[in-house]
């Protein structure tokens, strides 16, 4: 009797804890920020995105694993803690340019895991491949870009270069990993002198950016004060012509009146502009009215009378005082 009691002890224990493990291992929840998969026997039955409580066949029937959400941060040639950097690998920063210089970069990816079939069961550390892949690929453009670029304001397209790389790897090795993007967090020269250096030729190029400006600004100023000077001329040269036309309206208008009288007094008219012609070109010339009758040669000493006239007019004026 006591025996049959202790093996119905036993069985009901072990039924006991076969029921507890069915009971334990039968439900599962997945949080907002989780996502899962079903193993059956060891294969992937199916996933669960769904947030909330769910079934599934006890243990060791069917097996859960759970993956996160959440975006993660991958810190390509350094390590930080409590946003302090607290160690960095020199060795995976140290690249060459496509100018051969030396520079150091480093870099952070941000990614989350889009299939966690591919993630845990595809290759054997995925994460591990995200930062090789993430090396060969920032290897890949710094040394097809110029160390200005690098340094200065090529940082841009360097990482759209490197993000763009990056994904398309990612996408090959498909290992249930996408790639959200990618911050170049410094770039720098490996050693003073060589910094000193770089110093010296970028100052170089902002003096010279600077003169060009200064250059530009004077072309530009010199640009519109001889456009100023061209117009002013234009004008300038717009009233001379219309001057000078309607000078010449006025000279045809005497020259018809004067040719008008020519026809009318021919020999007095000539006489008249012949005169006029020797005052305008000998204005300081003595000019007498001489007749020749064939005989004796008679002038008329024009300017002494008239010298004459005058003094007298002068005298009678200061009598008449």
């Amino acid at each position: 009797m006591e025996k049959r009691s202790l093996t119905g002890i036993i069985i009901g224990t072990i039924l006991g804890i076969f029921l507890l493990v069915i009971a334990l291992t039968s439900w599962y929840t997945v949080d907002e920020s989780e996502q899962a998969i079903i193993l059956t026997f060891g294969k992937i039955d199916e996933e669960v995105s769904t947030p909330g409580l769910h079934f599934k066949l006890p243990w060791p029937i069917q097996k859960v694993e759970k993956l996160s959400r959440e975006t993660f941060s991958l810190q390509f040639g350094y390590k930080e803690e409590n946003g302090k950097v607290v160690a960095s690998n020199e060795g995976d920063t140290k690249m060459i340019t496509g100018d051969e210089n030396i520079v150091l970069a480093d870099m952070v990816v941000q990614w989350k895991i889009t299939d966690p079939a591919k993630f845990l069961y595809r290759s054997y550390e995925p994460e591990q491949i995200l930062y090789n892949a993430t090396s060969a690929s920032l290897r890949s453009v710094i040394g097809s870009s110029k160390i200005d670029d690098a340094l200065t304001s090529g940082k841009a397209k360097i990482e759209a270069d490197v993000r763009e790389s990056l994904t398309a790897l990612m996408k090959k090795y498909d290992i249930g990993i996408s790639i959200l993007a990618v911050k170049l967090q410094d770039v720098d020269l490996p050693n003073d002198e060589v910094r000193k250096a770089f110093t010296n030729v970028t100052d170089a190029r902002e003096t010279m950016n600077t003169k060009i400006n200064e250059a530009n600004k004077y072309r530009n100023k010199r640009t519109k004060e001889a456009e100023g000077e061209k117009d002013a001329l234009i004008s300038q040269a717009e009233a001379d012509k219309v001057a000078r036309i309607e000078k010449a309206h006025g000279d045809v208008a005497k020259f018809n009146a004067l040719y008008e009288e020519y026809k009318n007094a021919k020999d007095i008219t000539k006489q008249r502009l012949m005169i006029e012609t020797l005052e305008q070109v000998l204005p300081y010339t003595r000019i007498y009215i001489m007749n020749d009758d064939g005989n004796t040669l008679k002038y008329l000493p024009i300017q002494p009378i008239e010298k004459q006239t005058t003094e007298k007019k002068a005298e009678k004026g200061s009598g008449n005082e």
